[in-house]
């Protein structure tokens, strides 16, 4: 009984102990209920803006948007094939002829296959955004980047999250190259740039003009730190084959989701035909789940040409098609980026090749401070270290560009070569499809009938890169069977067309880069793809088994080719052909987009991407 007040009076102490406890616990577990419930997906897939980056490493924290890094050319990697130095070299900055190193290659040709009356074109206009109009004219200067922005946050502005140029275990032959001897010019080009910009682009000329100061100061900066860059050069390497691809795909995935990996299965029913698919169920079920949920928020920073102005015609055309898509599009993008799962960065490496006419290291410094200036505005970069924005990005260069700054977003990319810093998993395989009438994108769409094709392959081109000379000297003019050219003059007949429509096997040979129209090309003509490309990862590579409607051949065995085509029996290229006819629709343009078109694809291959990624 002595002891009953000593109890008392502690059981009373720990009571307040516990209260204390539960007092602050219970609003911690408050927020996080109440962060967990907010997100779209609920339960299903945690987040897509989570705060954990996944498959990119986070480094190089910028904490002053003022500061342009005078070190950058230093810095920076470029990875240059073996075989040649186009991006530095080969390719003068200043010759507006190799701005787009096969924008004529058979255009001509083509012109003599008209079937459709061209009067009766539809003017540009009727194709024009009416939902989205204004977009804001700020300067990518960091001078727009104030503690006054309602949306600004006390974090650091730029979180860069390079992903290096890493090779696999195979590809690891790497040796230094002095870039300073390159035929770069460092004179100013404001004239010569703004003369160009206005060709192209009248409407824009003083925007232009901004942007060309904006890059010629950080040039001029850059280039006057450190003459002798060096970088990182590929040796003649094993080449990764496409068995070898699809094991880093399946090694790529961290951890998959169940509502995606554990899909019920279906039958492909007459929309699909599952032969095509590396997992049909799990490709409808994954589009599914993207129809109804996906969120896009587009940035509606940056200025006209570069930014929110599309080119809808030739060979990089793919990217500007995207971006009017997109930016027209009611069912993903939404005006609130609190509600988006993912960040589109509507930029045409195109255009901000051909307005700024610089090296690609100071195009990289100009797509820098575009990203310094939606860090430093909003809060929506740095919580994921960029891993839930994209681009979609066609142009040669665009590698390069985006590998440092923005190497840690989902990069939809034409030139998607394995052996550099294209990360099979994460990065997006963007079909280069060659528009050449962009009133209709699908005009001569189609090709003749198996039986009626007499030609065992053909190809025609100009002679850019290593592997089409190869290609000729062996076989141009070698085998009547064997149609190999180079550039076709216009008053040849066949024409280009007519040679791919009547051809059993294209042959797409790649240029100076890993990536080719001719796949696409012969899709369109339905003739089977023959691809020549060493490391070339192929257009929506998660999801399409390109070995059932293809041909892969190493380019070591050019010399044997004919021999490689006629080992196929007749039935498998019967197969092959009918599958070709089959996939078709993945790589059509359409003005209005059409459920499993290249629009819908390459969005799917984006979000396909982010959601594996996820770290659950």
């Amino acid at each position: 009984m002595v002891c009953a007040p000593q109890f008392q009076k502690l059981y009373k102490i720990e009571t307040k102990r516990l209260i204390l406890v539960v007092g602050i616990l219970f609003p911690i577990i408050v927020v996080l209920l109440s962060s967990s419930l907010s997100l779209p997906y609920g339960d299903v897939l945690q987040s897509l803006l989570s705060f954990k980056s996944v498959m990119v490493r986070q480094s190089n924290v910028v904490h002053n948007s003022n500061s342009t890094s005078s070190s950058m050319v230093n810095d920076t990697e470029v990875i240059i094939n073996q075989e040649n130095e186009i991006r530095v070299q080969d390719k003068d900055p200043n010759n507006d002829d190799q701005l787009e190193e096969e924008e004529e290659d058979q255009t001509s040709d083509f012109e003599s296959d008209k079937t459709v009356n061209e009067t009766s074109t539809v003017g540009s206009a009727e194709f024009e955004d009416n939902t989205k109009s204004d977009h804001s004219s700020s300067s990518l200067t960091s001078r727009n980047i104030t503690n006054s922005e309602a949306n600004f946050v006390s974090e650091p502005l730029f979180v860069s999250s390079p992903v290096d140029a890493e090779t696999h275990s195979t590809i690891s032959s790497e040796f230094d190259v002095d870039l300073s001897k390159s035929n770069v010019s460092t004179k100013t080009q404001n004239s010569s740039v703004g003369e160009s910009a206005t060709d192209t682009f009248p409407e824009n000329q003083s925007s232009v003009q901004s942007h060309v100061d904006l890059v010629q100061s950080t040039k001029n900066s850059s280039m006057t730190s450190n003459n002798s860059t060096k970088a990182k050069r590929l040796g003649r390497v094993r080449p990764i084959s496409i068995s070898e691809m699809n094991k880093l795909l399946h090694q790529n995935r961290l951890h998959s989701h169940a509502m995606i990996e554990n899909a019920p299965i279906v039958n492909s029913g007459r929309e699909l035909y599952a032969p095509l698919y590396r997992n049909i169920s799990m490709f409808k079920r994954s589009y599914e789940l993207m129809e109804n949920m996906l969120k896009i928020y587009i940035y509606n920073e940056g200025d006209k040409p570069i930014f929110h102005h599309p080119n809808l015609k030739g060979i990089y055309a793919s990217e500007g098609w995207f971006m009017k898509l997109l930016e027209r599009n009611k069912q993903f993008v939404v005006k609130n980026p609190l509600e988006a799962h993912m960040f589109y960065l509507p930029f045409s490496s195109l255009v901000l090749r051909k307005t700024l006419i610089q090296p690609h290291w100071v195009l990289a410094e100009y797509l820098k401070n575009y990203v310094e200036l939606i860090a430093g505005k909003y809060r929506f970069w740095n919580r994921t270290g960029g891993a839930d924005h994209f681009l979609v990005a066609c142009h040669d260069w665009a590698l390069e560009e985006t590998k440092k700054y923005m190497g840690t977003c989902i990069r939809a990319l034409c030139n998607t070569d394995a052996a550099r810093s294209f990360k099979i998993g994460k990065d997006v395989s963007l079909p280069v499809t060659y528009i050449r009438f962009e009133d209709n994108p699908v005009r001569s769409l189609g090709g003749k009938p198996p039986s009626k094709r007499p030609f065992l392959a053909f190809f025609a081109g100009s002679m850019h890169g290593h592997v089409r000379p190869i290609l000729l000297r062996h076989w141009e003019n070698k085998d009547p069977d064997m149609k190999i050219f180079g550039r076709l003059p216009p008053s040849e007949k066949p024409s280009y067309v007519q040679y791919m429509k009547s051809s059993k096997y294209c042959i797409c040979a790649k240029g100076y880069e890993v990536h080719t129209p001719r796949v696409v090309e012969a899709i369109f003509h339905e003739c089977v793809p023959v691809i020549i490309s060493d490391n070339y990862v192929p257009p929506f590579f998660e999801v399409l088994k390109w070995e059932t409607f293809s041909v892969f051949i190493l380019e070591k065995d050019i010399p044997n080719l004919k021999n490689v085509l006629l080992s196929i029996p007749k039935k498998k290229y019967l197969e092959l052909q009918s599958r070709v006819k089959k996939v078709q629709k993945h790589f059509l343009w359409h003005k209005n987009p059409v459920k499993h078109d290249v629009f819908y694809m390459t969005l799917h291959s984006i979000w396909y991407n982010r959601v594996f990624q996820i770290s659950v």
